[in-house]
């Protein structure tokens, strides 16, 4: 399978993902949806994601699980929380980093960078063998 189409098509998806874990965040506190405030609660895991992306290769790699995708997530949420704490955002009681947010942070995170890459690799095997077409032909690397 040719992967050029899906470098890009996997760094929308991811950049996608990412802000709208910032969205879903911002709404469960009760924090107005505001262009600023939602770039200041995603543009550390942004950061970390484009570092990991970077980094990991998955810019050559898109659709690969392992190591790649599991490098983009746990770098995405390390550098990310990394930021958070250095910019002082999200201190609660005086505690910079609940073990709540990085619970939360880590699992969705983690089944948004990861699953639909497990997703999308189920979907073009599925239809590989509906096809016909050799399983190597039609899914991504390993």
């Amino acid at each position: 399978m040719e992967t050029r189409p899906w470098n890009w098509l996997a760094a929308v998806v991811d950049v996608v993902l990412i802000v709208t874990f910032a969205v879903i965040g911002r709404g469960s506190h009760g924090e107005p949806f505001a262009p600023l405030g939602l770039w200041t609660t995603a543009y550390p895991f942004l950061a970390g994601w484009a570092i990991a992306y970077v980094t990991s290769g998955a810019w050559s790699r898109p659709l690969v699980t392992w190591p790649t995708a599991v490098v983009v997530w746990v770098l995405t949420v390390f550098v990310g929380l990394a930021i958070r704490v250095a910019t002082g955002q999200g201190v609660v009681d005086g505690n910079p980093l609940p073990i709540s947010f990085v619970v939360v942070t880590t699992i969705v995170l983690g089944v948004f960078l990861v699953g639909w890459r497990l997703l999308a690799r189920l979907v073009l095997r599925a239809r590989a063998r509906r096809t016909g077409a050799p399983t190597g032909a039609a899914t991504p690397q390993r």
